[in-house]
């Protein structure tokens, strides 16, 4: 299985009116269940609209992002499926619920961190 980054850039929902939010949300949730349900979903979360930090290699601190970025994420999910065609599946069940386009991009596998997340689990 591979993971896949599904996003949709800040301010894609800003479209919707607030009245329908509330059926936006429960059509969303019944997609996230649904791919629970599935065994496909791993995270997913919607972003707080602020100004990020940005901390350097050197450990400072700074407010960003900077003013040239164009875009920003504003939520995204991770599903382990089994190919690009089946994340490209979801991320379209998402963007008609969420009423706006989603990015989806292939996440680079990491057996090693797979293997401490299973280890991790079995002293729970």
């Amino acid at each position: 299985m591979t993971r896949y980054l599904i996003s949709f850039n800040d301010g894609a929902m800003d479209h919707i009116p607030g009245e329908e939010m509330p059926d936006v949300a429960k059509a969303s949730h019944a997609v996230v269940q649904e791919a629970v349900n599935a065994g496909v979903w791993v995270f997913g979360a919607g972003l707080e609209r602020q100004q990020a930090s940005v901390v350097a290699t050197d450990g400072m601190v700074t407010d960003g992002p900077y003013p040239e970025t164009k875009e920003v994420i504003g939520g995204f999910a991770v599903v382990d499926v089994a190919s690009r065609e089946e994340a490209l599946a979801w991320a379209a069940k998402i963007a008609v619920t969420c009423r706006c386009a989603q990015e989806v991009r292939e996440l680079m596998p990491d057996a090693e961190q797979d293997d401490m997340l299973r280890q991790a689990d079995r002293r729970w």
